[in-house]
């Protein structure tokens, strides 16, 4: 469980704000591309965050750092591929979020390399603002990717299973989304979850420090 301490939730409810806004309008502005129009009907090509934020989605990544944001209604009937489209619109979000973690980690590193030893209070609160959104971020990507409905890991299943076996694993929705709560609750994916951040915040770490020669 994050420690939600003042300083914390100043640079953590920002992150969380831009990571759950880029990750819907990403999964409308596919469908959108893909020939759907309902996520322009339903007013989710905004970048308003007050248009995408869960307030449950929004404490759980607070507490548990993995959380969600209120999905954007799509109509798969309206592409010309509904497995295959609806897999894209799926992965757009979590990919979002991976794309807002580069960029962070990224940033990062070059604040420490413009400024050297001689970090002023602008250039460390930058980073501590950064390293919290790389973190948010991942953890939002990772956990999204899960593929227990209703998150974004169950609807890129359907472009991998047969219609038939899909929505039988459907049915149990309702009963999955409690237990995934009560698993969060217990912090029985903290170790798991917490070790696939790694390896990402790690992967961007060296592509970044790479890229910048340090």
């Amino acid at each position: 469980m994050a420690n939600l301490t003042v300083e914390y939730l100043l640079y953590a409810i920002p992150a969380i704000v831009i990571g759950m806004t880029i990750h819907e309008f990403s999964h409308g502005y596919v469908s959108y591309k893909l020939g759907d129009d309902t996520p322009l009907e339903q007013g989710r090509l905004s970048l308003n965050p007050f248009h995408h934020i869960d307030p449950w989605g929004l404490l759980a990544l607070l507490l548990f750092g993995f959380g969600w944001a209120k999905p954007v209604r799509v109509n798969p009937y309206h592409y010309r591929n509904g497995k295959s489209g609806m897999m894209w619109t799926a992965v757009a979000g979590p990919l979002s979020n991976f794309i807002i973690a580069f960029i962070s980690v990224f940033l990062y590193f070059l604040i420490i390399k413009v400024n050297g030893i001689y970090a002023s209070d602008v250039s460390i609160s930058l980073m501590r603002f950064f390293s919290i959104s790389a973190n948010i971020n991942i953890g939002m990507g990772i956990f999204n990717l899960l593929p227990i409905p209703p998150l974004d890991g169950s609807k890129i299943l359907l472009g991998i299973l047969d219609e038939e076996t899909y929505f039988k694993f459907l049915n149990y929705e309702y009963i999955i989304s409690i237990a995934l709560v009560l698993v969060l609750a217990t912090g029985a994916f903290d170790g798991i979850l917490g070790n696939a951040r790694g390896i990402f915040l790690d992967a961007f770490t060296n592509i970044s420090m790479m890229l910048l020669g340090i």
